[in-house]
């Protein structure tokens, strides 16, 4: 299995990214995907899923109106579309399939 995340960077506040997650070693359009964020001394953040329908979505209270998680299954990734970014949102995103974890890829927001 391999989650290869991209599309993180330094954007300004109120800018936009948009992550991405290519998947392979699993049957993609069978699983559960999501994102999570770790910033410097904070804890593992949960930020969003999307089940393997893409029918149900969760987002957290602070990136809820902001940001947009889908999955494209031709393409075999799941994306996370941030919007208005703030600097509490600066962290290392990580990809996930609820089994296994991607690299991460850094986002700062300054």
């Amino acid at each position: 299995v391999q989650l290869v995340e991209s599309g993180g960077g330094l954007v300004q506040p109120g800018g936009s990214l948009r992550l991405s997650c290519t998947a392979s070693g699993f049957t993609f359009e069978d699983s559960d995907m999501g994102w999570y964020r770790q910033a410097p001394g904070n804890e593992c953040e949960l930020v969003s899923t999307i089940s393997s329908s893409e029918r149900t979505t969760y987002y957290a209270d602070s990136v809820k109106g902001r940001f947009t998680i889908t999955k494209a299954n031709a393409e075999v990734t799941v994306y996370l579309q941030m919007n208005n970014l703030k600097s509490e949102d600066t962290a290392l995103y990580y990809c996930f399939d609820f089994a296994h974890w991607g690299q991460g890829t850094q986002v700062t927001v300054s």
